[in-house]
């Protein structure tokens, strides 16, 4: 087996579990909103935050032994093009709260026999493949992207790196210290209420997940950096950006697309993201089977079927615009401690809070 494969394979193994366990404990990035906004409830919320402090202790702690390479992913480079992560994070909270889910639960609805997630992640597919090469990149690249909404971040936009190059601190001292501080602060006010320690899914959902996106940072990271037999440069084998990746799931979905559509092409390869997504649709559908949960569920009306497919529109290009969803962003994304990540997490809650509010008012107005 190559090492392509095998990181490819890990892939497929993450996304069993993290679709498994999103599944049986019912973890849900737009619940969370949802929950906080409408009923003034933090227990998912804090899971997703307890995920994004597991993530970040164990991503730069593998920064800091030197088995990854934080700059080798798309999230920590110099460049920041504020506005691509304002609007595509904004962008991506209105369409998840539009089509039900963000792009994981997405998948894990898949899994679940729900046959309104499998119009949401075509539409969200044909969305990103058209925001990454198409009519949408276009607009994303002449509107979004233009030098003079880009600043420079030297030496890197990490939170880290900033306050380091600030302070005059040594940079492995500044990773430690910026990961504590942050890495501290969530669990504290994780924990410090009293109903979330009783709550054993969420902290299991929060743990498992943090402890999945740092595997595979481990995998596509340390892993699978080698020689490439064809260049004879080092790369991260089996991704589809030959950088290290962790979970994401709307570039996904546009190589799905593109995997399923030119199967004969020989260029065209399963990558790590794809193995992954596919995994969280199995995991799903595991525990769907083994809990008696499965059942098929489809739209109630034509109207219900056109707020889906608006949402996943939205999220397509939302969630390529901004680098990442809920998942890659504002998990993935943030134990990096890039501070985009941190900008385009609080624009995708936002973005979802504002639209769950129009939602109510509208609601209450028809009633």
């Amino acid at each position: 087996m190559s090492l392509a494969t095998t990181v490819v394979m890990w892939g497929l193994g993450l996304g069993v579990i993290l679709g498994f366990i999103a599944s049986k404990t019912n973890f849900c990035t737009m619940g969370a909103v949802s929950d906080v906004v409408n009923m003034g409830s933090w227990g998912r919320m804090r899971a997703w935050f307890l995920a994004i402090a597991v993530a970040i202790i164990g991503t730069n702690l593998l920064a800091y032994s030197g088995l990854l390479d934080l700059s080798h992913t798309i999230y920590t480079g110099a460049s920041f093009p504020i506005l691509t992560f304002i609007v595509g994070g904004l962008t991506f909270g209105v369409g998840m709260t539009i089509a039900s889910g963000c792009g994981n639960k997405t998948l894990v609805r898949i899994g679940g026999g729900n046959l309104k997630s499998v119009v949401v992640f075509v539409f969200m597919g044909v969305a990103a493949i058209a925001t990454l090469k198409g009519i949408f990149g276009a607009f994303r690249v002449n509107f979004l992207s233009p030098s003079s909404l880009t600043m420079q971040l030297e030496p890197n936009q990490t939170l880290p790196a900033l306050l380091g190059s600030m302070m005059g601190m040594e940079g492995k001292t500044a990773l430690i210290a910026v990961t504590a501080v942050i890495a501290l602060a969530l669990l504290v006010f994780i924990f410090m209420n009293k109903e979330f320690r009783g709550e054993k899914d969420n902290i299991l959902a929060g743990v498992v997940i943090g402890l999945i996106i740092i595997a595979a940072w481990y995998i596509t990271g340390h892993i699978g950096y080698a020689e490439n037999p064809d260049t004879m440069e080092m790369t991260h084998m089996g991704t589809a950006s030959r950088l290290a990746e962790s979970m994401s799931f709307v570039a996904p979905s546009a190589y799905t697309l593109e995997f399923l559509g030119y199967w004969t092409d020989t260029s065209n390869v399963l990558t790590f993201s794809v193995a992954s997504a596919w995994g969280v649709i199995l995991g799903s559908f595991i525990h769907a089977k083994a809990s008696g949960s499965f059942r098929w569920e489809y739209f109630t009306s034509a109207k219900d079927m056109g707020n889906h497919i608006i949402g996943a529109l939205l999220m397509g290009f939302g969630g390529i615009t901004a680098m990442g969803c809920t998942i890659g962003q504002g998990i993935t994304g943030v134990s990096t401690l890039a501070v985009g990540s941190f900008v385009t997490l609080i624009a995708i809650i936002a973005g979802s809070a504002i639209t769950m509010k129009i939602q109510y008012y509208l609601m209450m107005r028809e009633a």
